[in-house]
């Protein structure tokens, strides 16, 4: 946020403890830098392209900001063009043209905090770059909070697919049930609405994710969650977004319908969802509700309760039995760009204001 009030600006800057090892990133600590004069020495123009992921329909699927060089930002300035962009994500490419083993370095800002790897802005973001420097079938090596990890271009212009490999597969324990009861009561649901025989469980493909199986796309689409129940419940279980989904059975074109609710993070709700997608093949291929292959494609839908309906195509790798390995791309199209002046204090006040 940014304040304007009798000559003086302030800007709130998010920081966080950092990331556990299944990705999460913990309700933002707040500090805060005032000045009420700015250099123009210390003036920077940016510009950050706005893309659909999941979705060839401007205005539909999930907008991320792309920067598609962010060399020489501060993370105080990557805070604030986020929170200006307003979006649930805006990832900021960096160029390492001297690393050996990666050419980019991403980094994704929520509205309010940094988060480790985001689905739909790294389809967003490598749509954007390809389109920009002509690229098509290649495979992109980008450092992000989860890691090193490979990103296709598959095809171009228009028809071109992007697809992301993500990070680690890991499985917490299922809640008991108490924390079920706590986590439905603030989604608004109840223990009869579960799928009986999947439980409520926590799983990471990079930054970890609750999955909540229900039975009823209706309820799906109808739930008006406790938002500040759902962060106190991000507290207790040290992990900040929910993943509801149903099931559609085998004949239908798109396997899953989901919903992520994420207000730990400034994000009470995102329209399609690569971190919680991406995790949800894993869980489906554990609990056997994905066929027995080494490799197994399918299709998941979300965004419908929010108007910005996207396709999300998930494949799970799975080895000895178990899944170790997700993939998740789609489609993106561009929908516009912000024009950006960062402002920054003698005393380090950072502002971010549209041109």
């Amino acid at each position: 946020m940014i304040w304007k009030s009798l000559g003086l600006y302030a800007w709130g800057i998010s920081f966080c403890d950092g990331w556990d090892a299944r990705g999460n990133v913990f309700l933002p600590k707040i500090a805060f830098a005032c000045g009420n004069s700015y250099s123009s020495r210390m003036n920077r123009n940016i510009t950050v392209e706005l893309v659909d992921a999941f979705t060839s329909t401007p205005g539909k699927g999930n907008r991320a900001g792309v920067v598609l060089d962010a060399t020489g930002l501060s993370e105080a300035e990557m805070q604030a063009v986020a929170a200006l962009v307003n979006v649930s994500e805006t990832a900021f490419m960096i160029p390492t043209p001297e690393a050996a083993d990666h050419e980019l370095h991403i980094r994704y800002f929520t509205p309010t905090t940094e988060v480790p790897t985001c689905g739909h802005a790294t389809v967003g973001a490598h749509h954007a770059r390809a389109r920009a420097l002509g690229l098509a079938d290649v495979t992109v090596f980008a450092k992000i909070g989860a890691g090193i990890l490979p990103v296709d271009i598959v095809g171009s212009g228009e028809d071109m697919k992007v697809v992301m490999t993500q990070g680690e597969v890991v499985f917490s324990p299922p809640y008991g049930r108490e924390m079920v009861d706590r986590i439905l009561a603030a989604l608004g649901l109840e223990a009869a609405d579960l799928l009986p025989d999947l439980p409520v469980q926590e799983v990471s493909t990079g930054h970890s994710k609750v999955m909540v199986p229900i039975r009823s796309e209706d309820k799906l689409d109808s739930l008006t969650p406790d938002m500040a129940a759902l962060v106190e419940c991000s507290r207790a279980i040290r992990c900040n977004g929910f993943f509801v989904f149903t099931l559609n059975g085998p004949d239908a074109q798109n396997l899953t319908s989901g919903r992520m609710f994420a207000p730990a993070i400034g994000i009470d709700e995102d329209p399609v969802t690569g971190n919680g997608n991406g995790p949800c093949g894993a869980y489906l291929s554990l609990y056997g509700k994905l066929p027995a292959q080494d490799t197994f494609r399918y299709c998941g839908r979300q965004g419908v309760a929010m108007g910005r309906e996207g396709i999300i195509e998930v494949t799970v790798h799975r080895r000895n039995g178990r899944p170790y390995k997700v993939q998740i791309g789609g489609v993106a199209v561009g929908s516009g760009r912000m024009d950006v002046l960062l402002m920054t204090s003698p005393e380090g006040a950072v502002t971010a204001t549209k041109v």
